[in-house]
């Protein structure tokens, strides 16, 4: 007989003897991967869960394919459980290019997403507001399915859990916290980690709890049940605490100095899988079959670990794999029509998002202030009357808000989401460095990221050090990111139609100071395929490279060159990562000289990596040394004595340019 994952509270004896024998996969799982470990054949780090195989089975048993789990460093167990194949997994961990993500995950970061399986996570907490981000695509599709976010007692000390939390509950959303409370965060008791209870922690949510005795798992599996029934019929997101103890150390290697034998003694008294075999001995399972159970569950488990180590590790050849996708193919549009209507930088962010709203409905916005309030500067104004849930407002919370961005790609749609400063990246950085950057690669390709992070900068008007940095070099030093920074109105519009359709995660960076400047207005059709710079103005004598608003000093400085018989030729890179070089050397070849200018400081700055490729690949091209011009080393001023000494402006880049062609 089949088991029943549907019944209530009560399981037959095949949905027994199927729970004990998913605990017994587990548990033979991580046994072979601790003496793996031992032996070297497995690298990197490994964090086993034996002893918490009835939370893992219970938690996962009325999931189905559809449902998303995200998961922890300690994550073999829930992947396991959820349905992953031990073959894939045992060749993932011994690096194998057949595994579950080809090599490139391993331990810590085993995912398959194509059966819900969001990603065990190497940063604690991090995985909370990604299924947050799976839970609002279920709500936007309606389609009855829930995320539970497996995550440890020691994660509840970590701001993403909060926000990832406080959010589903604002949203209502239908996702799981499920806390697999083993006592220890890393070496540290539970007890010297928390001022309040789980349960209290729940209720300041205005959220449901449910606490279980996660070595029990019937007791979970039936409380699971009862949770995900209600969340499908519309009940809100739930907090569960399972009380489980795992018996190897945070790590394999652990002194364990942190607890004694007497303590790991009292829970092995406890063992899942002795107190379930006692519950089918009761219902009239003999001893002879739980032996033969386990016998071929371990002859299954030694026939995967011996196909795995014939598996071939990745080549080397194969190293850039999976760390952009494909990106549509668009032709270079045509300028707007001279007689086109004029219209602002701003209203190009609004027509873009509109018209990626209205032509493909898996894009959504989410952001602070983005829905009934129209954003900050009133570029999304209307939208959310218009497409209702679908332009939605989020608490001040960064890191849940980039989660969301993550999960919901992950889960197919095409989210926008907003971070309302440049400066604020630092609060929410681990989810696009480690998450949306990094998934798609881990995974081996099986991730989608189809995620556009909108935001914007600008110093000249006294923000202050916290409102004006311009940061692109930080996020474009980052693999698998794509970092835009348009410098017209068409453009805006064009690239931001572009940043939406791209299946790779892409940071779209406006300036504020050109909101209101006004252009013509393209084709509601125009789209501009990123990573391609534009030559705004042709010339002979210097090329000067430069970004966003400063493209438009750069430009008026050499209008005002041009008197002075000096031809400089303008390029806007519009796309810092991946970068145009192409177009940069082709331009040097010709001109002999460069100049980059950009409003970040000059250290470590993107000029700093033209300036390098140029030196390397056009070196005799050039009869000048390469300058380059941007802020000061200090952090933006206030006071606009200050900032304008901090700020280049089109004088000191004419007298740059000036000195350069002289050379």
């Amino acid at each position: 007989m089949a088991p029943d994952r549907s019944s209530p509270g009560t399981f037959s004896t095949a949905d027994l003897v199927e729970m004990h024998r998913q605990m017994l996969v587990i548990r033979g799982f991580e046994t072979r991967v601790s003496a793996l470990y031992r032996a070297g054949e497995v690298p990197g780090f490994v964090h086993l869960s034996i002893g918490q195989e009835a939370a893992a089975v219970g938690a996962c048993w009325p999931l189905g394919p559809a449902d998303v789990i995200t998961s922890t460093h300690r994550g073999h167990g829930h992947c396991l459980a959820k349905g992953l194949d031990p073959l894939g997994m045992f060749a993932e961990l011994m690096a194998r290019e057949q595994g579950t993500n080809r090599g490139r995950g391993g331990s810590m970061h085993i995912a398959d997403p194509g059966i819900g399986i969001f990603g065990a996570n190497g940063i604690v907490a991090a995985g909370l507001p990604i299924a947050v981000g799976a839970a609002t695509a279920a709500q936007l599709r309606a389609d009855g399915s829930v995320a539970v976010a497996f995550f440890g007692d020691g994660a509840v000390a970590a701001g993403a859990f909060h926000e990832a939390v406080n959010l589903a509950a604002v949203w209502g959303l239908p996702a799981i916290f499920f806390c697999e409370n083993n006592g220890y965060a890393e070496f540290s008791p539970v007890a010297t980690q928390h001022a309040a209870s789980l349960e209290q922690r729940a209720a300041g949510y205005g959220m449901a709890f449910v606490a279980v005795d996660g070595n029990d798992v019937v007791a979970t599996a039936a409380a699971m049940h009862d949770v995900v029934a209600g969340i499908r019929a519309g009940d809100g997101p739930t907090l569960v605490e399972a009380i489980t103890y795992r018996w190897h150390g945070h790590y394999e290697g652990d002194p364990e100095r942190y607890r004694s034998p007497d303590e790991l003694d009292t829970w092995k008294a406890q063992d899942p899988l002795l107190v379930h075999e006692q519950r089918l001995l009761a219902a009239g399972v003999g001893e002879d079959a739980i032996r033969a159970l386990a016998a071929s569950v371990m002859e299954e488990l030694d026939e995967a670990v011996d196909a795995a180590r014939r598996l071939d590790p990745p080549s080397p050849d194969a190293l850039a794999n999976f760390v952009v996708r494909p990106r549509p193919v668009f032709a270079e549009p045509p300028p707007p029509a001279a007689d086109a209507p004029i219209f602002r930088t701003m209203d190009a962010v609004h027509n873009a998002l509109e018209a990626e709203l209205e032509s493909d409905d898996r894009v959504f916005l989410a952001g602070i202030d983005v829905g009934a309030g129209g954003n900050v500067f009133a570029l999304t104004r209307g939208l959310h009357e218009r497409f209702g849930q679908r332009v939605r407002d989020t608490p001040i919370s960064e890191t849940a808000i980039m989660g969301v961005g993550v999960g919901a790609a992950m889960a197919g749609l095409h989210p926008v989401v907003e971070l309302m400063y440049l400066d604020f990246v630092g609060v929410c950085f681990d989810q696009l460095l480690n998450q949306a950057a990094k998934m798609p690669f881990m995974t081996g390709g099986a991730a989608q990221m189809a995620l556009t992070v909108r935001t914007q900068f600008g110093a000249g008007r006294s923000s202050g050090s916290q409102h004006s940095q311009s940061l692109e070099a930080l996020l474009a030093h980052i693999p698998g990111l794509t970092v835009v920074m348009p410098s017209t109105p068409a453009d805006t519009y064009g690239l931001l139609r572009a940043a939406i359709q791209d299946p790779n995660p892409v940071v779209f960076i406006e300036n504020r100071l050109l909101y209101g400047m006004k252009g013509p207005q393209p084709a509601a059709d125009h789209v501009v395929p990123l990573g391609k710079a534009t030559i705004v103005r042709p010339g002979t004598d210097v090329t000067v490279v430069s970004i966003s608003r400063m493209v438009h000093d750069v430009a008026a400085a050499a209008e005002h060159l041009s008197a002075e018989g000096i031809s400089v030729e303008v390029i806007d890179l519009r796309t810092v990562a991946p970068l145009d070089m192409a177009c940069i050397l082709d331009s040097v070849e010709r001109t002999g000289r460069l100049l980059i200018a950009h409003e970040a400081v000059v250290p470590f700055g993107i000029g700093a990596e033209i300036a390098a490729t140029v030196a390397r690949e056009a070196f005799w091209h050039l009869d000048a040394p390469i300058e380059r011009i941007g802020a000061a080393p200090t952090p933006a001023p206030y006071a606009p004595s200050l900032e304008r000494a901090w700020l280049p402006d089109r004088d000191r880049i004419t007298d740059a340019i000036r000195r350069l062609a002289a050379v």
